[in-house]
């Protein structure tokens, strides 16, 4: 099935969104009254997206990383248990995870690029370790059973100079998760060379810990790691356990669809396909700017 990331774009005209947020001089001077307020409105507005989907034929959809501002902030987080109205919050997370199975919609999850367990500056590993914790704590409130099926997905992060030793550091810090936030966490293949193919992921990642891996067709372009993009896809799809269908990412290069030769990473306002599966089966997150419109354009080419 084919999902989009985040905001849906005719909602969004309506002001209805799930990332309203504010700043810590906000945060600081309204407290946690206001900001319940904000993360109720988000999740009130979550449930009318999860409808909207439904009605429009989307299971698919990425979850937004801002739904609990400040969530997993090191001095300023916060359990949502304790919040004020928080029964209201759990309530609503409560019931979209309902919806969510009884409708069986698949929810996933792509925190930023911030999240880098590979560093080695502890510091930035210990945010990351809050960050991840954070999302996986909101999927358990939505009853969700930990497994990548709920992805929380994650680049691998810098190479430092020394890709195999970083490798090797994204495995070790794995074991600072939670059982559940590892049950959930996957990884995905990198847009730059001097980064990491879906090849490292495999010989250095996966074959260590386990993960699966979330294949990324545009970066496969600029980072083949000597593979087709058919043998990259397959090996990808061989790690996920075979109870769950795997997730890939698609978008296409804007600076192709500007009329220009060579290609770029930065993802298209819509994409055209082909999506080549060469007949696997998989949930594909189209990653472009213009959310559910992109996926109209489409036109059911994918192969």
């Amino acid at each position: 099935m084919l999902g989009y990331a985040c905001i849906n774009k005719e909602l969004r005209e309506n002001n209805i969104f799930t990332n309203r947020t504010l700043r810590q001089a906000t945060l600081l001077d309204k407290g946690h009254d206001y900001l319940s307020q904000i993360i109720i409105q988000n999740l009130e507005d979550f449930k009318t997206i999860m409808e909207w989907n439904e009605a429009n034929g989307f299971k698919f959809f990425r979850i937004s990383s801002e739904i609990f501002p400040f969530l997993s902030h090191p001095v300023h987080g916060y359990q949502i248990s304790d919040l004020p109205n928080s029964n209201v919050i759990l309530s609503l997370l409560k019931d979209i995870g309902d919806y969510a199975k009884t409708h069986k919609h698949r929810l996933t999850t792509h925190p930023g690029p911030f999240n880098v367990l590979a560093s080695p500056n502890p510091d930035v590993v210990s945010k990351a370790v809050l960050d991840l914790e954070a999302h996986s704590t909101v999927f358990d409130l939505m009853g969700f059973t930990p497994s990548p099926y709920n992805k929380i997905n994650i680049h691998v992060g810098g190479a430092y100079g020394q890709p195999v030793e970083a490798l090797a550091r994204f495995c070790s810090n794995f074991n600072l998760l939670s059982d559940a936030c590892k049950a959930r966490l996957t990884v995905e293949n990198d847009d730059r060379a001097n980064l990491y193919s879906t090849q490292d992921l495999y010989d250095h990642v996966h074959k260590v810990i386990g993960i699966p891996i979330v294949f990324d067709y545009h970066h496969h372009i600029f980072n083949t790691g000597g593979q087709s993009e058919q043998e990259a896809l397959e090996l990808a799809l061989s790690t996920w356990p075979q109870d769950i269908t795997p997730v890939v990412h698609y978008s296409e290069s804007r600076n192709i669809h500007q009329g220009e030769e060579k290609p770029t990473p930065a993802h298209s306002d819509i994409v055209y396909g082909p999506i080549n599966t060469y007949g696997n089966t998989m949930d594909i997150m189209v990653e472009a700017k213009h959310k559910e419109f992109a996926i109209y354009a489409l036109n059911n080419n994918v192969l």
